[in-house]
């Protein structure tokens, strides 16, 4: 389309205007096009997401082979959680699970199974081979506290 505009607007201009504006317009017109599809891959996966799934955090980048990201951060990543499908722990209701999703530009999602609890606003990273703490007990290094900027602690709510 853009090179069809400069087509014309050599034309309108009777063969005045150099015919190596149609691949500039063209090139422009490709690269305004990318700068835009990056821009909005954040709010297309996100509204992508299933009910129950909400963005709990994200994050920009500044690169500088993309110098426009200085002027306007661009986010690349982001991380979900699915709170619609949590559920607490049996012998330690302070702990509920829930699954996160960790998005990024170029890559699948990677799905994490994510201990919350609830009382310490701590997080811990699942596996068959964790202990999880009774009700009182103290929280060993494998617990991590909670950034403030996310909505993690929603999942106690629930």
């Amino acid at each position: 389309g853009a090179a069809g505009i400069a087509l014309l607007l050599i034309k309108l201009s009777r063969q005045r205007l150099p015919r190596y504006l149609t691949p500039i317009f063209a090139g422009i017109a490709m690269l305004a096009f990318q700068i835009y599809n990056e821009y909005q891959w954040f709010n297309h996966q996100k509204s992508l997401l299933p009910e129950g799934v909400e963005v709990v955090m994200t994050a920009s980048d500044q690169k500088a082979w993309q110098p426009w990201t200085y002027l306007i951060p661009q986010t690349n990543r982001f991380m979900a959680a699915d709170f619609a499908n949590t559920s607490v722990n049996q012998l330690n209701p302070d702990i509920v699970m829930l699954d996160l999703y960790l998005f990024a530009q170029r890559s699948p999602a990677i799905p994490v199974k994510q201990l919350i609890h609830c009382k310490a606003g701590k997080r811990a990273d699942f596996s068959v081979d964790m202990m999880i703490p009774t009700k009182d007990a103290t929280l060993d290094d494998t617990w991590f506290d909670i950034p403030a900027d996310t909505d993690l602690l929603k999942a106690c709510q629930r």
